[in-house]
C-alpha cells in the first residue's frame, strides 16, 4: 500500500481517513493533493516505535535481538522516506538548495555511522574463530588440547576488551547532528514541503537515537548516550520522550554494573568462560559442563550476523536514497555541481570501503 494513501471509510454522506492507525504527521488537508483522505501511514508513527523499542523485559534491552530489531525499524523508515516523497509528488525542482544540502549531510554521516557500526560487528565476529578454537581442544578433553583451549580463550578476552578506533569518531558524527536536530520553520514551505520536513524530521529523530545506542553499546561507553530533545508541538513528542528517559536509564544501570561487557549475549559467553576455568587451569574438565558456554557462543555469532545483515541493509538504503536523489537532480539539470560534488564521490568510496 502507498505510504500515505490510506482507504477512506463511509461516515453517512461524507468521507473521512480512518482513524485505525497512529500517525507520525497530522492528516494532510484534503485540498492539497489530487487525492481525498491522504494520511501518514503508521508504520513509521515514532510514536509506535517508541511503544516497541521498550521490551517487555528489562533484561532484552541491549541484546543483539533488540539491536536486530531498531535497525530493521530503520531499514524499513527510510525505506518509507523514499516512497513519501514519492506519493507527495514533489518535484525534486522544487526542493531548495537547503534542503538537498541538509539531506546529502546528514546521509553521509550516517554512512559513516553503518561503516563504524560494520567494522566492529566483524571485529567481534572474528572473536569467533578464537571461541571455536577453543570448544574444539575443551571437546577432547586430553592435558595437551586443554592447554591450547586455555590459551584460546585468552586471547579471544584479549581481542574483545581491545578497542576499535573506527568507533572513536562516533560521538563526534552524532553530536553535529544532534546539533543540527531542530524542526524546521515551515511557513515558507508549500503544504506538500511541510509534510516533507515534519517527516524528515521524525526520522531523524529516531535515527540519531538508535544510533546513539549502538554507538555507546559497541564503544563501551555512556558518553554516546543522547538525550534528545524533540518539539513538544508534535503528537508523539511525549511517547518519545518517555520511551528515550525509559530506556536511558535502564542502559546507563547496565554501564554502571562494571560488567565485562553492556551486550547481553557477548557477556552470556564471558560467564561461561569464567565458570569453566578453574577447572581447565586443573586438568579436570567435565566435558558435559561445555554445553552452556556452545549455546551462548552460538547464540551470540547467530545474533552478531544478523545486526550485520541489518546495518548493511540500513547502509544500502541510505545510499540507494542518495543515488534516486542525485539522479534525479542530474536528469531534471537542476544543479550540475551537486552531481559531481566530493560528497557524490564520497559515496563511492564508501561503498567500496563497505565491501572490502
Amino acid at each position: 500500500m502507498s505510504y500515505i494513501r490510506q482507504l477512506c471509510v463511509q461516515n453517512g454522506s461524507s468521507t473521512r481517513p480512518s482513524t485505525r492507525f497512529l500517525p507520525i504527521w497530522e492528516p494532510v488537508q484534503e485540498s492539497i493533493f489530487k487525492e481525498p483522505c491522504i494520511i501518514v501511514e503508521a508504520s513509521l508513527a515514532v510514536e509506535q516505535f517508541s511503544r516497541k523499542l521498550v521490551p517487555k523485559e528489562k533484561s532484552q534491552i541491549l541484546t543483539v535481538s533488540w539491536m536486530k530489531q531498531a535497525m530493521e525499524s530503520l531499514c524499513e523508515t527510510h525505506n518509507g522516506i523514499k516512497t513519501l516523497i514519492t506519493d507527495l509528488e514533489l518535484p525534486v525542482s522544487d526542493w531548495e538548495d537547503k534542503w538537498v544540502d541538509v539531506y546529502l549531510d546528514v546521509s553521509v554521516k550516517l554512512l559513516d555511522l553503518c561503516n563504524a557500526f560494520s567494522s566492529e560487528l566483524t571485529r567481534l565476529n572474528q572473536g569467533h574463530l578464537l571461541l571455536q578454537f577453543a570448544l574444539h581442544n575443551l571437546e577432547t578433553n586430553s592435558p595437551r588440547n586443554l592447554s591450547k583451549a586455555q590459551s584460546s580463550l585468552g586471547s579471544w578476552k584479549q581481542h574483545i576488551v581491545s578497542k576499535n578506533p573506527r568507533m572513536e569518531n562516533c560521538r563526534a558524527i552524532l553530536s553535529s547532528l544532534v546539533q543540527s536536530l531542530n524542526l524546521p520553520k515551515v511557513k515558507k514551505y508549500s503544504a506538500r514541503g511541510k509534510v516533507l520536513m515534519r517527516a524528515l524530521y521524525g526520522v531523524k529523530v529516531k535515527t540519531l537515537y538508535v544510533s546513539g545506542v549502538f554507538a555507546a553499546a559497541f564503544s563501551g561507553s555512556s558518553h554516546n548516550l543522547f538525550y534528545l530533545t524533540v518539539s513538544d508541538e508534535l503528537p508523539w513528542a511525549q511517547s518519545f520522550m518517555e520511551m528515550q528517559n525509559t530506556m536511558n536509564a535502564e542502559i546507563k544501570n547496565v554501564f554502571l554494573s562494571d560488567g565485562f561487557t553492556v551486550l547481553k549475549e557477548l557477556e552470556a559467553v564471558d560467564s561461561g568462560v569464567q565458570r569453566l576455568a578453574p577447572a581447565i587451569r586443573q586438568g579436570s574438565f567435565d566435558p558435559i559442563s561445555l554445553q552452556p558456554l556452545k549455546d551462548s557462543v552460538t547464540e551470540l555469532s547467530n545474533g552478531l550476523d544478523l545486526v550485520s545483515k541489518e546495518v548493511d541493509c540500513f547502509f544500502k538504503t541510505l545510499l540507494s536514497g542518495r543515488d534516486t536523489l542525485l539522479e534525479n537532480l542530474r536528469s531534471m539539470g537542476v544543479s550540475t555541481v551537486l552531481a559531481t560534488s566530493p560528497k557524490t564521490v564520497a559515496d563511492r568510496q564508501l561503498l567500496c570501503e563497505w565491501m572490502v
